[in-house]
């Protein structure tokens, strides 16, 4: 599959991750739609790739209709990368008491509930278009995280949520495999995303220096790189690949 003049939405795209995946779409001549809730920053960004933005909340039904139906206004929707997500930190029994229950299931929704619903629709719009070489009609890459195998202490919201979107890419790879969707999951490492730079710089050093080569923070271009990567492969399917310099977390 090509990027040049073919449509990805974004999730998550106004920061991190997936601006860096934006960016990178876009500069290989591909049409970006930006899906977030950072109005501000999507906007910006939209405007600087050449792109557009929507408002979108992945858990609604009708916002994540609304992306993919202004995607399909820039031309054949060949590509979802889903990186909107949130990282609560809160352990099963802490000293405020249990887990609060909200705090779970709003990181469920959002990680593994959004991603699945975001990919159920693009994957409806992309299987009524027509197909490229060897019958591909498009591709979903999913963002799960190496605490879906390692998670630290306080990660089990986070962890659950993206153990789920590991668990479902080979099933969703399969249900898809007869409309030509081919479906991946990266699982980053310790990455310069806004939350993480918001550390003191001691701690962002001592987090790098953990990571066995290289021994820094992962960069959010090099998340893009292999975006690009499984874009273009069409024999990378069905699979989740971590990108984390072989890093394997402690408890904590």
């Amino acid at each position: 599959m090509q990027i040049a003049q073919q449509v990805f939405i974004v999730t998550g795209g106004a920061s991190g991750l997936g601006a860096a995946t934006a960016r990178r779409l876009a500069g290989m001549g591909g049409k970006v739609l930006i899906a977030d809730v950072q109005d501000d920053a999507g906007q910006a960004l939209a405007h600087a790739v050449q792109g557009r933005y929507v408002h979108c909340d992945v858990t609604r039904e009708g916002d994540a209709a609304q992306a993919v139906a202004l995607a399909l206004e820039l031309g054949p929707l060949r590509g979802l990368v889903n990186c909107a997500g949130v990282a609560p930190a809160s352990r099963t029994l802490g000293k405020e008491g249990p887990h609060p229950l909200d705090v779970f299931v709003r990181t469920i929704t959002i990680n593994l509930v959004g991603s699945f619903n975001m990919a159920r629709l693009a994957a409806a719009a992309m299987a009524r278009q027509e197909a490229l070489n060897d019958g591909e009609r498009g591709v979903v890459v999913h963002t799960a995280s190496v605490a879906a195998y390692d998670g630290q202490i306080g990660q089990t919201a986070y962890a659950a949520s993206k153990a789920g979107i590991v668990g479902m890419t080979l099933p969703m790879a399969r249900d898809l495999a007869r409309d030509g969707i081919r479906v991946m999951t990266i699982a980053p490492g310790i990455f310069e995303t806004p939350m993480l730079m918001g550390m003191p710089e001691a701690v962002r050093a001592a987090l790098g220096a953990a990571v066995p080569f290289p021994s820094r923070l992962g960069r959010p271009d090099e998340f893009a790189m292999l975006v690009e990567a499984i874009v273009t492969n069409p024999m990378l399917n069905g699979e989740t690949i971590r990108l984390d310099g072989a890093i394997r977390m402690q408890p904590k």
